[in-house]
């Protein structure tokens, strides 16, 4: 069937053994095209296209490999939804590095559980995560790890915007293959401590099919993936589920409301809506009316 023929592709692609993340990811869509358009608190946009996606990213990656983290090292990020978030995730990969997602509701116990476990050389964190990597009873003094914070760094972190601004783009895309890691994940721990779990290339065949036929993405299509992305569902079908598909999405920055869900579902003309239950718990709770005019054909 056709099904079958278009899922031996994906495995295909991205199983090669010189498949590219960042290119997979990015490079490979037009560069004009809109990559994301991120509504900030008072839902003003700010679109990011793939080229200047790419060209950030090649900045942040250099940056990093300056600092000496290489192929297949472990980088976190402690990160809200941000052009800055999607920039670090992009220059991560580029490196051939692999991503730590840390939930920024986490407190600095489960913070340094992971950045130990996964033996992490970087991590850039949002300037108001910042004091939870201070030295402490679970962060150590002489932490092995650089921290990179967005904003007033502080606390003798380094600038996020003077790393991308001190170096070049043109770094060229690692191509590690389709066994290479890309994410180092951890279980939100339900059964004993959390396990961190390797996500490699190849499962992106995976995230790329359930974004056609789960989510019935569509080349003309607004997507919108509510959930966190320090979680492994907002992380695989929301940040790369747009990747690797190329469908234009949105990304809104700061909290949940009702109020500014509908505005964004609305005003943007959003097709496709995807969200934690607990989002969708407090739409149906809240006392706001949904408008009228939606034009969601999927959520």
């Amino acid at each position: 069937s056709a099904v079958t023929a278009r899922i031996a592709e994906l495995i295909s692609v991205y199983g090669a053994a010189d498949a590219s993340a960042a290119w997979l990811l990015c490079d490979r869509h037009e560069p004009a095209s809109l990559a994301y358009r991120i509504m900030d608190e008072n839902l003003v946009a700010h679109d990011l296209s793939y080229g200047q996606l790419r060209e950030a990213s090649e900045c942040f990656a250099a940056a990093l490999k300056s600092l000496g983290v290489g192929p297949g090292d472990r980088v976190a990020t402690l990160m809200g939804k941000s052009r800055d978030y999607l920039v670090a995730l992009m220059g991560i990969w580029r490196l051939g590095a692999v991503h730590v997602p840390l939930f920024t509701a986490f407190a600095p116990s489960a913070i340094g559980l992971r950045l130990l476990g996964s033996g992490a050389k970087a991590v850039i964190c949002d300037a108001a995560q910042r004091a939870k990597l201070l030295p402490g009873p679970d962060i150590p003094a002489d932490a092995p790890w650089r921290v990179i914070a967005t904003g007033a760094a502080g606390h003798g972190a380094l600038s996020f915007d003077d790393l991308v601004a001190a170096n070049a783009s043109g770094l060229p895309a690692a191509a590690m293959g389709g066994d290479a890691p890309i994410i180092h994940i951890y279980t939100s721990g339900t059964t004993g401590n959390p396990k961190g779990v390797v996500v490699p290339l190849r499962a992106l065949a995976s995230f790329h099919a359930y974004a056609e036929f789960g989510f019935d993405l569509r080349p003309d299509d607004v997507f919108w993936c509510a959930a966190d992305p320090g979680w492994a569902y907002g992380l695989y079908f929301g940040v790369l589920a747009t990747f690797l598909t190329g469908v234009p999405s949105l990304l809104l920055e700061g909290g949940f409301s009702a109020e500014k869900t509908y505005a964004v579902l609305a005003g943007q003309g959003v097709t496709n809506f995807a969200a934690a239950p607990t989002v969708y718990r407090s739409l149906r709770a809240a006392d706001v009316p949904a408008p009228a005019g939606l034009k969601l054909r999927c959520a």
